[in-house]
C-alpha cells in the first residue's frame, strides 16, 4: 500500500494531478480540499495517499490532510458510495462539517451534495454515525503551499472541475458564473462556487 507520497507537482487538473517522485510520475485523484492547498506546478508537495485496487485499474486518491484520508476511506465502505461520489463529497463540504452534519443526522444539508440524493443521505447517517461518533478537529496537513493563480483560463477550468465531480454542464456554469472571478485561481472560483451550492 502507498500511504504518502513526497515529490514536484507536474501537472493540476482538477480532480488529477501528476506528482514525479525520484523521476516516476504517480497519477493522483484529490478532492478540491487538497487541491486548495497545492502549491504552483514545479514545487515540491506532500500528500497522503490510499491506493485502490480493482481487477481492471489500480487508483491512487492523494489528501492533504489525514482527516480528509480517514473520511474518504470510511466513505467507501458505505453501501452505494464509491470513490468518485466519495472525492465530490470532500469537494463540497470540509470533512469536519460532513461528520458534524452525520452526527446530526442533517440530511438537507447532506442531499445539497452533488450525487447526494435523500436516499443516500439517510444512508450516510445510518451507516456513519457510529465511525464518526469520536470525529475531531482535522488534522495535519501535508501540503507544503497555498494554491497559486497559474492557469490560463480558471474560469474554463473550474466549469471543468466541477462537471468532472458530477456536477451537469448548464450547472457547473451557472456555479461558475455567479462567482466573481476576476484575479482568481482556478481552485478560488471552485471553492466559491461550491460554497455557494450548499449554502
Amino acid at each position: 500500500m502507498i500511504g504518502f507520497l513526497r515529490g514536484v507537482l507536474l501537472e493540476k487538473q482538477p480532480p488529477a494531478l501528476v506528482l514525479d517522485v525520484h523521476g516516476v510520475g504517480y497519477e493522483v485523484e484529490a478532492p478540491m480540499t487538497t487541491f486548495y492547498d497545492l502549491p504552483a506546478v514545479g514545487e515540491s508537495v506532500s500528500l497522503y495517499t490510499h491506493l485502490a485496487v480493482r481487477e481492471d485499474a489500480h487508483t491512487l486518491y492523494g489528501f492533504s490532510r489525514l482527516s480528509d484520508r480517514r473520511l474518504f476511506r470510511a466513505l467507501i465502505k458505505v453501501n452505494g458510495v464509491g470513490a468518485k461520489l466519495a472525492l465530490t463529497i470532500l469537494s463540497g463540504m470540509p470533512a469536519n462539517d460532513f461528520a458534524l452534519c452525520v452526527q446530526a443526522a442533517d440530511t438537507a444539508a447532506l442531499v445539497k451534495l452533488p450525487g447526494v440524493g435523500k436516499k443516500t443521505a439517510e444512508r450516510l447517517v445510518v451507516e456513519m454515525r457510529d465511525t464518526l461518533a469520536d470525529w475531531s478537529a482535522p488534522g495535519p496537513t501535508a501540503a507544503t503551499a497555498q494554491a497559486r493563480p497559474d492557469v490560463a483560463n480558471p474560469v474554463e477550468e473550474a466549469v471543468s472541475a466541477l462537471m468532472a465531480l458530477g456536477y451537469k454542464a448548464p450547472e457547473a456554469s451557472r456555479l461558475v458564473r455567479a462567482v466573481d472571478s476576476r484575479h482568481q485561481s482556478t481552485e478560488e472560483i471552485i471553492r466559491a462556487a461550491l460554497q455557494a451550492s450548499v449554502s
